[in-house]
């Protein structure tokens, strides 16, 4: 299946319903498959052509599930960027990608200026939100109107001639261990990962309805939420950030019943006395990834929402999802569930052996969905990609009934004193002392010991704790090898776009605050 046949595939199948809601508006699937036809003529019209590399970098709107399908039908290449990046994050993914165009709004052109500033032969820029085609603001680089340019292109387009293993789609991870690389999607990647996805939810019955799109859909998320909602039938409501008040009232107008989230958002509807003034009954689950949930905070979320978590797990370079628990199904605490349809899980050690049930090792997975390697990028893709297995770089075991357990990021293994600590198992504990509303535990260096444990703390609001009680609640619990050395407290966390801890970023932190010798 190629991707542009989802929206012709979507209206044989359902007809014509209301897909989208963002404010006011209301876009069906007829109409978005129209306007991507528009965007598709319009951007060859610009001078796109096949296999051109095209930047999604705009906040949470209709026009970014336009911009997909517009760039794909084009036969080019979508780059997802999140806006939340620094311009000099962006620059980088626009020399990197060698982009021909970038399809932004107006609010982001003061980045996209600064991000292409110097650059010897800038991409089209196209933007949402202005009425004409005008120069940009500071730099004066053309801007063509996004509505301008599909109000003068036809709504007829022939079908691409696309196969299932062209690449469809180039995600540039977050760089927490380097510059950032471009992990290539195919067709049969994204499709056959949204298909497990269907396949997953038909089979327990799960009927189709609207869902929330909070996440951000400049990213992985965003496609695959696309290609699920073309095969299911289903809507979304788009919220442009995340705001308690306006899921409770999408919630209660719209009569959600599943959407995804982050830990952090979690959290916050947890936490939040305004979700009592509204009639949130109709929500069923809440899907959770790309960071592991507090046992605790699930167990809140349950009482107060009278809904179910289902964590699951995945990466960019398995378009997304490798794991996920089942509706009907046991849910263990602690598990990312059991592998999607289709991906084969295994646990191996250092030599890339397979390991037995129970034992902890590095994570490989197969299938599909797995990508064929990182863009212009051989010697990363030889390194994460052996004999058909993707290495993942993360630490964790595989319980005898087929149940994932993530037990860390092998790059945040601590070696204190020649002792493996993985911080998950740290964060799992402090996080459970009343006072404490986020933790992250992270490795310094120490002259001594090699590594020290330091927790970094967000304490509850309202809450009073010192270092001295956080150690001890440890030091009752731990055996004394684990037990961190010190903490730290901070007001917030450093976090990227979807809302996953910057390990990288806190250890450079917590390094400038704390010296253990």
């Amino acid at each position: 299946m190629i991707l542009t046949d989802l929206p012709e595939k979507s209206l044989e199948r359902f007809g014509e319903y209301p897909m989208l809601y963002a404010g006011e508006r209301e876009i069906t699937n007829l109409e978005l498959q129209e306007s991507a036809n528009r965007l598709a003529n319009g951007l060859k019209n610009l001078g796109v052509t096949p296999g051109d590399r095209v930047v999604v970098c705009m906040p949470n709107c209709p026009e970014v599930f336009i911009a997909y399908q517009g760039i794909l039908r084009a036969e080019a290449i979508v780059l997802p960027v999140m806006f939340v990046l620094h311009p000099r994050e962006i620059g980088y993914i626009l020399q990197a990608s060698g982009a021909t165009a970038v399809i932004t709004s107006q609010a982001m052109l003061p980045a996209i200026e600064q991000a292409t500033s110097g650059m010897e032969t800038p991409p089209t820029l196209v933007v949402a939100g202005i009425a004409q085609n005008q120069p940009s603001p500071n730099a004066g680089i053309p801007c063509n109107s996004l509505c301008s340019l599909m109000a003068a292109a036809e709504p007829e387009l022939s079908r691409p001639r696309l196969k299932e293993d062209d690449v469809a789609v180039i995600l540039f991870t977050s760089g927490t261990t380097g510059q950032p690389k471009g992990v290539m999607l195919t067709h049969r990647n994204l499709y056959s990962n949204a298909a497990a996805a269907v396949e997953l939810a038909e089979a327990t019955g799960d009927e189709p309805g609207t869902t929330l799109g909070v996440l951000p859909l400049a990213h992985i998320y965003g496609f695959t939420m696309a290609n699920t909602l073309f095969l299911r039938g289903g809507s979304m409501v788009i919220l442009p950030k995340f705001d308690v008040r306006a899921v409770c009232e999408a919630i209660q107008k719209h009569q959600v019943r599943a959407f995804s989230a982050v830990p952090a958002m979690i959290y916050a509807l947890t936490m939040a006395p305004e979700v009592d003034e509204y009639d949130v009954s109709s929500l069923e689950s809440v899907g959770s990834g790309s960071a592991p949930l507090p046992v605790s905070l699930i167990e809140a979320f349950r009482k107060r929402f009278n809904a179910e978590i289902y964590e699951g797990y995945g990466l960019s370079e398995a378009a997304p999802t490798v794991s996920a628990h089942r509706k009907g199904e046991t849910i263990k605490p602690g598990s990312v569930g059991r592998a999607f349809p289709g991906v084969e899980l295994r646990i191996a050690d250092d030599q890339g052996n397979p390991m037995p049930a129970g034992e902890v090792g590095e994570l490989l997975v197969r299938g599909e969905n797995i990508t064929p390697g990182y863009y212009r990028n051989e010697e990363a893709t030889k390194a994460a990609i052996r004999d058909g297995w993707l290495h993942t770089g993360d630490v964790a075991r595989i319980d005898e009934d087929g149940y994932l357990y993530i037990v860390d990021r092998k790059k945040d293994l601590i070696l204190r004193g020649g002792f493996n600590i993985y911080p998950r198992d740290l964060e799992e504990l402090i996080s459970r002392h009343p006072a404490v509303a986020e933790v992250a535990v992270v490795g310094v260096p120490s002259e001594r010991m090699g590594e020290e444990v330091v927790a970094v703390v967000v304490p509850n609001q309202d809450s009073e704790i010192t270092e001295e009680e956080v150690l001890t609640f440890c030091q009752e619990r731990l055996a004394k090898y684990k037990t961190p050395r010190r903490v730290v407290f901070m007001d917030t966390m450093p976090r990227n776009g979807v809302g996953k801890i910057l390990k990288k970023s806190l250890r450079e932190q917590v390094a400038e605050q704390v010296v253990i010798e």
